[in-house]
């Protein structure tokens, strides 16, 4: 069958709208004016545009190059479905998804191609293949959390989780339920039930999690945007080891009806893709995000420096430096910044998700793998006044970090110090070592975008609900790497 033999494709389908910086990636032959760069600062937006127009129209990103396809009748949403299930799995580990249904997603791909042709309402991911972590509920579908145990005892899920319905109300067909780290309690990828999430581009290395299989359906094809959770580093490690872009969102957007928390202080909601331009559509279908604040004249970025960045290895540094060098000729001002309580991070935020995670997983604890057990039976140990205490260190660590962004719009730091994880090996400390770089960002509850490179992508964190410039500015970076690709 051709890809467009179903539905009269090339007269009925449409483009949404996706707001303006969107709309023009998806005519990627017009360079892009200061005025289709949101509500970014003009002087900004004209370095950035002339930057832009130095260099040849790049090519537009997955997302739009898919939503042009459909549009000129190229493909359809069933013909995606198939060749997304041709990929599926494609990891030597087999295991990007823990839950598949084929014929549940070629009738949904057919359902949203009809709601598309029918033009009733915008639908901003028509027939996008989407890739949804299993620790949310798709209807008809077992939610696992990454255990098989609670895959057995846990009953089929009877309604869609909140994040599952935005996604099908918005016109995304779920290809599947993705690996996790058992109970997205970890940050290698490695799981005892289900077997270590390989990379499908290289299966000597990890994928990271534990939104493992997020990264895994996006490297092999299946997907084009996953979604994944981000407590201490769930979205922003993979993404960085995987050479994706990613974005957790500020604590609090969205709605986790439906979705199986590890630790509600921290729980973030994220999402993430192939190229940082096809983000802010992404989030914004997803999200109802908080207004953007005024941007200044100047973008400032605090560049991370001291005994956390000598800890990461020289790749990792020469990414941060690469990046570095791309907002310089952005005309950020970057300024280094050394913050000590940065290292306090992780002894905050470790005694505090045991304890909340320990809450939830109560009596079950001899189920899991047995390094998962011993840090739910160290948070259920903690006393009372210790919580408390913890709880005043947090809030402190909250305020002082909040201060960092009077001086900064933004913040640039590694994600993790090392840019592989080899499978096999022992990972002990790797834990560790990876969310004293990642847990200041979930302390504060702030939103982070991973700016993606070959070696070890590294983050750009915003103020709490600061989602929606910190998004302009990541799409207007993506069109800059795509600019210097062309």
């Amino acid at each position: 069958m051709s890809e467009n033999s179903e539905g009269g494709l090339r007269a009925a389908f449409f483009l949404p709208y996706a707001g303006r910086a969107y709309a023009h990636n998806l005519q990627h032959s017009i360079p892009r004016s200061p005025a289709l760069l949101g509500n970014t600062n003009p002087t900004q937006s004209s370095r950035l545009a002339d930057l832009y127009n130095d260099r040849m129209p790049p090519r537009p990103s997955p997302i739009a190059a898919l939503l042009a396809a459909y549009k000129s009748g190229e493909t359809n949403p069933t013909a995606k479905a198939r060749i997304a299930f041709s990929r599926a799995n494609g990891n030597v580990s087999r295991n990007t998804y823990l839950a598949m249904d084929p014929d549940w997603t070629l009738g949904e791909a057919r359902r949203q191609l009809k709601r598309a042709t029918s033009g009733d309402q915008p639908l901003p991911l028509s027939g996008l293949p989407v890739s949804l972590k299993d620790c949310f509920d798709l209807t008809g579908f077992p939610t696992s959390s990454g255990s098989k145990f609670y895959a057995a005892n846990k009953p089929t899920a009877s309604a869609d989780s909140w994040v599952a319905a935005r996604l099908r109300r918005a016109g995304a067909v779920i290809v599947g339920k993705t690996h996790l780290h058992q109970l997205a309690y970890g940050i290698t990828g490695e799981n005892r039930d289900y077997g270590d999430c390989l990379q499908p581009a290289d299966s000597s290395l990890l994928t990271g999690g534990s939104s493992s299989g997020a990264a895994a359906s996006l490297q092999e094809g299946s997907a084009l945007a996953a979604i994944g959770t981000d407590t201490g580093g769930s979205v922003r490690a993979p993404a960085a080891l995987c050479g994706l872009a990613g974005y957790r969102a500020s604590l609090g957007i969205g709605d986790w009806m439906g979705g199986y928390h590890l630790a509600q202080s921290f729980d973030t909601v994220g999402w993430l893709c192939r190229d940082l331009r096809d983000l802010p559509l992404l989030a914004e279908s997803l999200f109802d995000l908080p207004l953007e604040n005024p941007t200044p004249p100047t973008i400032r970025i605090g560049v991370l420096t001291g005994p956390l960045l000598e800890t990461c290895e020289t790749d990792v540094r020469h990414a941060l430096a690469d990046w570095q060098d791309r907002l310089h000729r952005a005309s950020a001002q970057l300024e280094p910044f050394c913050p000590p309580f940065w290292s306090e991070a992780w002894d905050i935020y470790a005694p505090l998700q045991a304890h909340e995670a320990a809450q939830l997983h109560a009596g079950f604890f001899h189920e899991f793998d047995p390094t998962i057990a011993a840090r739910l039976a160290w948070g259920a140990s903690l006393s009372e006044s210790e919580v408390q205490k913890l709880r005043r260190r947090h809030a402190a660590f909250r305020s002082q970090h909040a201060q960092l962004f009077r001086q900064f719009d933004f913040l640039l730091a590694p994600v993790s110090p090392t840019s592989r994880l080899l499978a096999g090996a022992d990972h002990t400390e790797s834990r560790a070592r990876i969310l004293r770089l990642t847990t200041p960002a979930s302390l504060g509850g702030n939103p982070a975008v991973v700016l993606p490179s070959p070696e070890c992508g590294v983050q750009l964190i915003a103020a709490h609900n600061n989602d929606r410039r910190l998004l302009h500015f990541a799409g207007m970076l993506g069109d800059l790497l795509a600019s210097e690709e062309a």
